[in-house]
């Protein structure tokens, strides 16, 4: 058994019950609708259904990521307890997280000088960073040491894709990651913006496909085009939505008669209420492993 823990962010976006399977810890980060306060402890206070359905009814989203006190709370019991730790933090593209745990990290090797304690910018999110979390996971289950496990998702962490669409903008609008003349067109002419994540861990879009068939096509082929092996690919691959599984469950559709030697079903994923304030419903977003993201 590793002498070490595996920790991340709540912005994972993968199930409680798949953590638990995987033996990594999470740390909640917090949001707001309409100013009442709850942890994002992976749709355990809220369902999907009933966050999204906030949303659409017009409840104000707001985030607050995990602040240094809070690292500290939860990286000390596992320092106590004798073991080192890794954690793996959302992107620092989208966050100021990253910092706070290298704070507490900094602040807690003082006082547990034999203790290692990692922190790694995954510059990873959603189902991405849960991606990245479960590989993380087999590794240590193989016995890999927590030395070799950080440069290991060093080395190969910007080889992990993410591709996003969405048939709604009003979210993006209100982020201003589209504007609002351009969101207001895209809305008439059924326009779905397709993103990705650029090598600093930012969401940068990418293309605009107009109807959704085309932009689900689309964000396969951005698959064939980038993942290890390409129609070979032999790795996992996941998914996640904000409150739209048919569209996703079409995609993952896709994704499996295109790549037959996948290890394993495409895993469809909640996008969490973290991320889900920013996107709002109707995002589909695809994770795979593939060259390394340079642009």
């Amino acid at each position: 058994m590793a002498n070490y823990v595996i920790t991340c962010c709540s912005t994972v976006d993968i199930s409680k019950e798949h953590l638990k399977e995987k033996n990594i810890e999470y740390i909640p980060f917090h949001y707001y609708l309409d100013e009442k306060a709850y942890n994002d402890d992976l749709f355990t206070s809220l369902s999907p259904s009933e966050f999204y359905k906030a949303l659409t009814d017009g409840a104000e989203p707001k985030t607050a990521q995990v602040n240094v006190d809070e690292f500290v709370a939860h990286f000390t019991p596992i320092l106590e307890s004798g073991k080192d730790l890794i954690h793996l933090s959302l992107s620092s593209g989208l966050s100021g997280v990253f910092n706070s745990a290298n704070v507490a990290a900094r602040m807690l090797s003082e006082q547990f000088p034999e203790r290692k304690i990692y922190v790694v910018d995954t510059l990873a999110a959603s189902s991405g960073f849960g991606l990245l979390a479960d590989k993380a996971a087999e590794l240590r289950d193989g016995g890999m040491e927590i030395d070799d496990l950080y440069n290991w998702l060093e080395e190969n962490k910007r080889k992990l894709h993410h591709w996003f669409f969405s048939t709604d903008l009003t979210f993006y609008i209100k982020g201003g990651r589209v504007s609002a003349v351009s969101g207001w067109f895209g809305t008439v002419l059924k326009i779905c913006p397709l993103l990705d994540m650029d090598k600093e861990g930012h969401l940068v879009p990418r293309f605009k496909v107009r109807g959704k068939a085309r932009v689900r096509g689309e964000i396969v082929n951005k698959m064939k085009q980038f993942a290890e092996g390409r129609e070979q690919y032999s790795g996992k691959c996941f998914l996640s939505h904000s409150d739209c599984y048919e569209d996703a469950r079409a995609v993952a559709d896709l994704v499996e008669e295109a790549f037959p030697y996948m290890n394993g079903k495409v895993v469809i994923n909640n996008i969490g209420p973290t991320i889900g304030c920013h996107t709002g419903p109707g995002t589909v977003a695809l994770f795979f492993w593939g060259d390394e993201r340079n642009a």
